[in-house]
């Protein structure tokens, strides 16, 4: 295992560099720069459009703009934001992870709470009540955009019925303690339920999926020929094996949470990479985007390898060499 994990790490290596030119490339490829918008102002000098470009080296060739950006990248240097004028990205970002780290928990944490337990449940009692409703959550949640949702819930928890909050991470400064905890979570529950509507559908219709294919299996036979409860064949048996596929999604899903969080946050205003991520879109920051896009590119090349690591803790048959 640990040979395994470290010729993982090693290919990350090559990876990343592929993913640093796929992005540098993406960036450049599209239309304007961080001071296009201005040349329609009548009262901005070309001249000083011109010079604000040859500052930033937006005029070198593009290789050269790539290595140069590449070699700080190495230094740990992503540069300085451009909108943010004289604010280092990785301040920008180290001052946003975290509420996108937090989104990104609770909506995986209700993700897990509500699919799993529904969908071993669908799957003991095929074609009940519950298992035709959990049916058709799975095919809503999968068919809405999340934005639309997130819409649909502010306008009825937030403006309607007032009982959460419709943007933003907390009520007010100074908050401390149990206080300020409670608060940050009274503002991530729409956000969070929104991000994490559509995983949970899905995990939903695995997990039913898996648990009726194991209950199937001859060593499920074997264990209730052998007097077991039910119980014990449900949670010792079933369960564990059913999770080996989920277990794949959501290594998957670490990447898919984050990136997916932008246009949740976009909604709520939730300020986070995501909201970051939307303004230096608009305003073509490019040493933001780059790191921004880098970031989300590590966690989903960590989220495969964590995959990998829990199939073999949770499956004893799985062994790496």
């Amino acid at each position: 295992m640990y040979k395994y994990i470290i010729r993982r790490l090693l290919v990350f290596i090559p990876m990343l560099f592929i993913l640093t030119v796929i992005v540098f490339a993406l960036v450049r490829a599209a239309p304007g720069d961080p001071f296009t918008a201005r040349l329609m102002d009548p009262k901005i000098d070309p001249e000083v459009y011109e010079k604000q470009r040859e500052a930033l080296g937006l005029n070198d060739p593009v290789p050269v703009q790539y290595w140069r950006w590449l070699s700080q990248v190495l230094q740990g240097d992503f540069g300085e934001s451009i909108i943010y004028k004289g604010r280092e990205v990785t301040d920008l970002i180290a001052s946003r992870i975290t509420n996108t780290i937090q989104l990104g928990v609770f909506s995986l944490f209700i993700t897990i709470i509500i699919s799993i337990p529904i969908g071993m449940y669908s799957a003991r009692k095929p074609y009940s009540l519950l298992d035709y409703g959990a049916t058709a959550f799975s095919f809503f949640g999968l068919a809405i955009p999340n934005f639309f949702f997130g819409l649909i819930a502010i306008y009825i928890f937030s403006i309607a019925l007032g009982w959460f909050p419709s943007q933003g991470s907390v009520s007010e400064p100074g908050l401390s303690g149990f206080e300020l905890f409670f608060d940050r979570l009274h503002h991530l529950v729409l956000p969070g339920i929104t991000l994490g509507l559509s995983g949970t559908a899905a995990y939903m219709r695995y997990m039913r999926s898996e648990v009726l294919d194991v209950l199937t299996s001859d060593y499920i036979r074997t264990a209730r020929a052998k007097g077991m409860s039910e119980r014990t064949v449900l949670y010792k048996h079933t369960l564990r094996n059913a999770l080996i596929p989920i277990i794949t999604l959501l290594g998957f899903e670490l990447g898919t949470i984050l990136s997916g969080a932008v246009i949740t946050e976009g909604v709520f205003q939730y300020p986070g990479l995501g909201m970051l991520f939307l303004q230096a879109i608009g305003n073509r920051d490019y040493p933001t985007i780059m790191a921004i896009n880098l970031l989300l590119g590590f966690f989903i090349l960590l989220g495969n390898l964590l995959a990998d690591i829990f199939y073999a803790i949770v499956d004893p048959r799985i062994r790496y060499e």
